[in-house]
């Protein structure tokens, strides 16, 4: 017999349900699907990015637009993400002699990325494809309205850091201590950035997986994956910067390789956050025996 609930199991087995999760992940070839998720990404990225930059500069400065695109760079990618932000710079400012044909090309370079990271997720929440189904316009949709919220919230933190920047030169008081503001104007973006994973990590979980997925788990699964990341990716900071061998190995391919590296290590977080979700559901849903049986 196994415990009353699902969390009672965990708590009681701790040891045994991370054993679960990594064994489960190798089985569902998590590398595997982690080194395809980023591959895409790699294709995705660029593309998404332009499109939301194209949207945006018809009604708002480029500039403000530009720093706000490496501001999220690098959180996405901590690593040669100026790389990233002058392509897309040069892309902005030449956008219109790729025609309709290029716009067509971008739209569906854009929606790579998501398409395989929700065959992923359906790779790894097995358990559900032989219960439920979805319907294939919905899969065509759903990349196109995550970049749709994308946009929306990339113009937030534009204007946010809009209005952070003009008032960089104050000095305000709080209690009679005098707050600098350029400080605060990094911090808080940064911030920012960090509560967008969250809220980005979370829609990806509630809504990639086939089915329902309780709130607070895929809250749960955001909240963790991106405290994962962040120490992830500080530490991919400190060690292309102070140990790394890429660019002696690889020469001119070495950025390239270098971002490639960071979305697979983003990647295998992502759907180890996932694994741990459906491995928290097979205890105790659907009739599904737990692994450790």
């Amino acid at each position: 017999m196994y415990a009353k609930s699902p969390l009672h199991y965990v708590l009681r087995h701790p040891g045994r349900f991370l054993l679960d999760v990594l064994r489960g992940f190798r089985d569902n070839q998590g590398l595997l699907l982690a080194g395809a998720v980023a591959y895409y990404t790699l294709l995705s990225i660029i593309p998404v990015f332009a499109l939301v930059l194209i949207v945006l500069s018809q009604y708002f400065e480029q500039t403000p637009l530009l720093d706000t695109v490496t501001t999220i760079l690098a959180l996405v990618a901590p690593i040669r993400s100026e790389v990233l932000s002058t392509h897309l710079e040069a892309f902005l400012s030449n956008w219109k002699v790729i025609g309709t044909m290029g716009l067509l090309l971008l739209l569906f370079f854009s929606s790579l990325a998501f398409t395989v990271l929700e065959n992923a997720m359906s790779m790894i929440f097995f358990h559900r494809r032989f219960r439920q189904r979805r319907h294939y316009m919905v899969s065509a949709i759903l990349p196109y309205a995550y970049i749709s919220l994308l946009t929306v919230g990339f113009l937030v933190v534009s204007l946010m850091a809009g209005w952070l920047d003009q008032h960089s030169a104050d000095t305000p008081s709080l209690l009679g201590i005098d707050i600098d503001m350029s400080s605060t104007t990094a911090t808080t973006l940064y911030l920012l950035g960090v509560f967008g994973e969250v809220l980005l990590l979370t829609s990806v979980y509630l809504v990639m997986p086939v089915g329902q997925l309780a709130w607070t788990h895929a809250l749960v699964g955001g909240l963790v994956a991106t405290l994962l990341w962040e120490l992830t990716r500080h530490a991919l900071v400190w060690y292309f910067t102070s140990l790394s061998f890429v660019s002696i190995i690889y020469g001119s391919l070495a950025t390239t390789i270098i971002i490639l590296l960071s979305f697979e290590f983003a990647a295998i977080i992502l759907l180890l956050g996932a694994q741990v979700i459906a491995e928290y559901e097979r205890i105790d849903h659907g009739g599904v025996t737990p692994r450790d049986s």
